[in-house]
C-alpha cells in the first residue's frame, strides 16, 4: 500500500479534463493478477473494530493480494465515520481508531458526518495523526472559499494515475451538530456546497474529476460518504453520479448499505460502477482496475476468515486496555431492550417505538426531572440482551456522549419537534422521536409539509400536521402553555437532526450529565437497578401510534403481506365484527382489537372474500375478527 504520491493540487486546473476511452465496467469482485490495480475500501465502520470480517481481517485480505499485485498496485480507502460510535472510541475521542487505521495501513480516507461529532479542531487533530492521505472536496472554509482538506488526490501505479475525489455529505449540518459549523454568533463559517438543490455540490465535484483528470488521472473514484436513502435527496451518491461526468467509480457511505457494484448512469449516459459495503466491517469492497484491457470491476467480499496475526495482537492489546471499565456492571435487565424489530430484525428506533426508546426517553425526564422528554432515534445505537449491563454496553447505546439538558419550550414547539421528527415516517429519520410524559399520532396518509433550508434546520409546516392527537400526561397538548423538555444539549441548545426551534429558549438544566450517565442514573436510581416488566414489550408501551391506510406499515407490522397468502388448514373461525374507520390498516386494528398487531394476517384471512389485497381496506367495510 505504498505509493509515489504526486502533489495534491488544492487549486482547481482550469484546463479541460483528458479525453479518455470509456473503460469497461463490471460488477462484482474479480480476481486479481499481476498488473493489475486493486482498490480495497471500506465505510460506516463505527467502532466496530472486530465485527464482520474485522480490521484484521482486511489487513490479511490486503496483504493476500499484495502478494499477487504488488504492494504499490494496492491502495486501501476508507469512506467515513470510522472513528465514532463505540465505547473506544467515545472514551479515546476518535484517537484509538486513528490508531488502528495506521495499524491496516489506510491511504486514503473522507471525513463522514459522524466525524465531526468530536468538533472540528478534534477532527484536525485526529486527521493530522492519520498516515492516509485525507481528502474532501467540498467541505469548505467560508471564510477562504477553500476547501479545509485537499479536494483529491492523484496516485501512481507505474504508467497509471489514479485520482481519488473526496464528497462529505452536507447532512453533516443536522447529523453532526449544526453549531460545530458556526461562529459564537450562529453564523456559519464552514459549508458542503450545499445550495441550489444540490447543484453547487454537483459543481464542486465535477471540478474536483475533471482537476484530477488535467492532472493526469487514467481513472477517477469518487471516495464519497453520502448513501442513497431518499431522505438524503439532492446530496445522494446516485445524484451525484447523475449530474456529473468523468467518475469511473463511487466508493460509496453513510447509508449502510450494501451496494454491490452497481451501475448507475452519469450525465452523459455512461456507466458508472456503484460500491458500498453497508456498515460494522460486514464487507470489503474490491475494485480492480486492468490497465492492460481498460476494464474495471467492484463488487463485495463478504466471506473472509483469515486474521493478520499483527493486527490482531494490537487490537488486542487496545480491548485489554480497557476491557476493567467496559465489562464493569453497572445495573441488570429482566428484558431484552432493543432498537430492531424482535421477528424481523430490521431497525425500528428510527420510525417506531421500542421498549429501549421509552426506556431512554424516561431516564431524562426523571434525572431532569421534566414534564416531558424527547431523544432522537439516531441517538440510541445499540441494543441490550436480558442480564447484566455493562459499562461498556451503555455507552454503546449512548456513544455521543451528549449532555442532558432541559429548556422551557412552548406546545407549539414541542409540536414542530414531533412533526420535523416525523416527516419520513415510516421511512427512516435519526431525528425521530422517542417520548417520555407524551403519546402522539403520525398519520402517514397526510403528506409531510415539513420546509427546511438548504442545510436540512426547520423552517416551518407549510400544511396539514401529520402529527395528531399529541398528549402530555394524559391531557391534550395546549400550544400556547410553556413545559418544560428534558433531552440533551445536541438537540435543544445546537439544533441538531435540524431541530431549531428549541433554540433561544430558556435553559432549566444545561448540560448536567453525559448521557450515558443519565442512562445509568435512571435504572439504578430510578428503577431500583434492574429494568422490570414495564419495559417488556419491545414496541413500547404505546406511546407512538403509526397510522396509514393505503398499505400495512413495513415494521414492526410483522412480514410484508404476500400476493398469494397460504390458506391454513383450519381457518380461524370468526368471533366478532369491526366497521374499518379512517387511519385503519390490518396491523393497527389487530393491535387494538386483538392486542397484537402481528395478527393482522389472521384478520385477512378471514376476509378474504372482500379482501383481495390486505394492503386495501375502505372506510365502512365490515371486517371479520378472530378470537381475541
Amino acid at each position: 500500500m505504498k505509493h509515489s504520491k504526486r502533489a495534491l493540487s488544492v487549486l482547481l486546473a482550469m484546463t479541460a479534463a483528458l479525453s479518455l476511452s470509456a473503460p469497461a465496467l463490471a460488477a462484482g469482485p474479480a480476481d486479481p493478477k499481476a498488473g493489475d490495480i486493486v482498490i480495497l475500501h471500506t465505510n460506516d465502520v463505527h467502532c466496530g473494530i472486530e465485527d464482520g470480517l474485522s480490521y484484521a481481517g482486511v489487513a490479511a485480505y490486503a496483504k493476500e493480494l499484495e502478494a499477487v499485485v504488488g504492494e504499490e498496485n494496492l491502495t486501501l480507502v476508507d469512506a467515513g465515520d470510522a472513528v465514532q460510535g463505540g465505547p473506544i472510541g467515545t472514551l479515546t475521542q476518535g484517537e484509538y481508531l486513528v490508531d488502528i487505521m495506521n495499524q491496516v495501513g489506510y491511504d486514503i480516507f473522507t471525513p463522514g458526518n459522524h466525524e465531526f461529532d468530536y468538533q472540528i479542531p478534534r477532527l484536525l487533530e485526529l486527521t493530522g495523526m492519520m498516515d492516509a492521505q485525507v481528502v474532501s472536496s467540498n467541505f469548505v472554509d467560508l471564510s477562504t472559499g477553500e476547501s479545509v482538506f485537499s479536494p483529491y488526490a492523484v496516485l501512481d501505479y507505474g504508467e497509471v494515475q489514479v485520482g481519488y475525489v473526496g464528497i462529505t455529505t452536507p447532512e453533516s449540518f443536522t447529523k453532526s451538530t449544526p453549531a460545530y459549523f458556526q461562529d459564537e454568533n450562529g453564523n456559519y463559517i464552514y459549508g458542503f456546497c450545499e445550495g441550489n438543490s444540490g447543484q453547487d455540490l454537483y459543481d464542486n465535484v465535477q471540478a474536483s474529476v475533471d482537476a484530477a483528470r488535467a492532472e493526469g488521472a487514467d481513472y477517477v473514484v469518487a471516495v464519497a460518504h453520502l448513501g442513497v436513502e431518499e431522505t438524503s435527496a439532492p446530496w445522494r451518491s446516485t445524484d451525484v453520479i447523475a449530474n456529473t461526468t468523468g467518475i469511473d467509480v463511487m466508493i460509496d457511505g453513510h447509508s449502510h448499505t450494501a451496494i454491490d457494484g452497481q451501475a448507475v448512469a452519469n450525465e452523459a449516459g455512461e456507466t458508472v460502477l456503484l460500491n458500498q459495503t453497508g456498515t460494522k466491517l460486514a464487507a470489503i469492497g474490491q475494485i480492480v482496475i486492468d490497465p492492460a484491457t481498460d476494464e474495471i470491476t467492484a463488487g463485495l467480499v463478504t466471506d473472509y476468515a483469515n486474521r493478520d496475526a499483527d493486527t490482531q495482537a494490537f487490537l488486542d492489546t487496545i480491548n485489554a486496555e480497557f476491557d476493567d471499565v467496559l465489562s464493569q456492571v453497572v445495573a441488570r435487565t429482566d428484558v431484552a431492550l432493543t432498537t430492531v424489530d424482535p421477528t424481523t430484525g430490521a431497525r425500528i428506533i428510527r420510525n417506531l417505538e421500542t421498549n429501549l426508546g421509552d426506556l431512554c426517553a424516561d431516564a431524562y425526564r426523571s434525572v431532569l426531572d421534566a414534564d416531558v422528554a424527547l431523544v432522537n432515534g439516531g441517538g440510541i445505537r445499540a441494543d441490550i440482551p436480558a442480564g447484566d449491563i455493562t459499562y461498556g454496553q451503555i455507552i454503546s447505546v449512548h456513544p455521543y456522549s451528549n449532555q442532558a439538558t432541559s429548556v422551557r419550550a412552548t406546545g407549539q414547539q414541542l409540536l414542530d419537534a414531533l412533526e420535523m421528527g416525523a416527516r419520513n415516517t415510516p421511512g427512516e429519520n435519526g431525528g425521530f422521536l422517542q417520548v417520555s410524559g407524551m403519546t402522539y399520532t403520525i398519520d402517514t396518509t397526510v403528506p409531510s409539509s415539513v420546509v427546511t433550508d438548504d442545510k436540512g434546520n426547520f423552517l416551518r409546516v407549510d400544511g396539514e400536521y401529520r402529527v395528531q392527537d399529541v398528549t402530555v400526561n394524559g391531557a391534550p397538548l395546549d400550544l400556547t402553555a410553556t413545559y418544560v423538555v428534558a433531552s440533551h444539549d445536541y438537540m435543544l441548545l445546537d439544533g441538531g437532526d435540524g431541530m431549531v426551534m428549541f433554540q433561544g429558549d430558556e435553559v432549566v438544566k444545561d448540560r448536567v450529565m453525559p448521557d450515558n450517565e443519565v442512562l445509568i442514573q435512571y435504572i439504578r436510581d430510578g428503577l431500583g437497578g434492574a429494568v422490570g416488566a414495564q419495559y417488556a414489550d419491545p414496541y413500547g408501551q404505546g406511546r407512538i401510534t403509526v397510522l396509514t391506510q393505503t398499505e400495512a406499515p413495513e415494521q414492526p407490522d410483522g412480514p410484508e403481506a404476500p400476493a398469494e397468502p397460504e390458506t391454513p388448514d383450519e381457518p380461524p373461525q370468526p368471533a366478532g365484527t369491526y366497521t374499518v374507520q379512517a387511519g385503519d390498516c390490518l396491523w393497527n386494528i389487530a393491535a387494538r382489537q386483538l392486542g397484537d398487531g402481528r395478527r393482522w394476517n389472521e384478520i385477512y384471512q378471514l376476509n378474504q372474500d372482500i379482501l383481495s389485497d390486505p394492503n386495501r381496506i375502505y372506510v365502512g367495510q365490515v371486517l371479520d375478527l378472530p378470537a381475541a
